[in-house]
């Protein structure tokens, strides 16, 4: 069998940075488990499947995997895959486009060069303490931004947000991958556990998303789904409306802008992440 396949850079401004991504199309006939092979094998934070496609009404169905596991929502493939169909698939090149995921369906605009997808409502899940993290990595209770809690949050996908006091606390973070991963398994309700360590100043974000995966911790360049969850943190606990760039990937030469809109009005969250995506390769992939 044979499936075209696109990869882009995601949340990059330029070709090389953001997050790497792959997009399979004519995926309606592969298992999970076919799914999960491909996904490790060309083993980018995470790959999509297109596993049904609307080209009348400009709908599609997607499955994201990590090379470990599947994905209920994830912004990245999300932003990334959008882009594809809205610019190499679709015939009209259409501004607006539903995308369904495992969580529900998600709508997706593009205005100019950036593609943008509207959040579900979030959950504040629980708080942590400081001294936690002092326990497994390298930071003191100093370096902690006192506004905001530990706190993990969901959209679709959960992360535990992180605040950071300074960009040199954030820049200079040592985790402990062991201590990391048996605090994680200890305290985060699902599956798929994520640190979302960040540092707020004026109109801009810089973060980092650290976890473990096949027992090895990484860094991922770019992260919507973690974006959209510290969105509805700094909404919550900071200002009811939002408009600035989260700032990722710096530290690992993967420069990433994921641009926030969004507000808080009746207890009712308006959560939009864009980022531009670049296009790198196109090909058949025998699977």
């Amino acid at each position: 069998m044979s499936l075209p396949f696109y990869i882009v850079d995601v949340f990059a401004d330029k070709k090389y940075a953001g997050n790497q991504l792959a997009v399979f199309m004519d995926a309606e006939n592969l298992s999970s488990e076919q799914m999960q092979q491909i996904a490790h094998e060309i083993n980018f934070a995470e790959s999509t499947f297109v596993t049904k496609l609307d080209r009348e009404n400009n709908k599609a169905e997607i499955k994201i995997f990590t090379p470990a596991h599947e994905m209920q929502f994830a912004g990245h493939p999300i932003i990334g895959t959008s882009w594809v169909l809205m610019n190499k698939v679709f015939e009209n090149s259409p501004n607006e486009i539903k995308l369904k995921v495992p969580i529900g369906e998600i709508p997706i605009h593009q205005t100019e060069d950036l593609i943008w997808l509207k959040a579900a409502q979030p959950k504040f899940w629980d708080v942590f303490s400081k001294e936690d993290f002092t326990l497994f990595s390298n930071l003191q209770v100093s370096d902690f931004e006192n506004q905001f809690p530990i706190q993990e949050v969901t959209t679709g996908s959960a992360f535990v947000m992180v605040p950071l006091s300074s960009k040199r606390a954030l820049e200079n973070l040592v985790l402990d991958k062991d201590k990391a991963d048996k605090w994680m398994k200890q305290h985060c309700k699902t599956d798929h556990r994520g640190l979302y360590f960040y540092y707020f100043e004026g109109s801009k974000v810089m973060s980092r998303l650290l976890y473990i995966e096949h027992n090895q911790l990484l860094e991922d360049a770019a992260t919507g789904s973690a974006s959209t969850c510290l969105q509805a943190s700094l909404l919550k606990y900071n200002t009811k409306e939002i408009d600035l760039i989260n700032y990722q990937g710096d530290f690992i030469n993967r420069p990433s802008q994921i641009y926030f809109k969004g507000k808080l009005v009746d207890d009712q969250y308006d959560i939009n992440i864009g980022g531009k995506a670049q296009f790198i390769a196109k090909g058949e992939w025998e699977a």
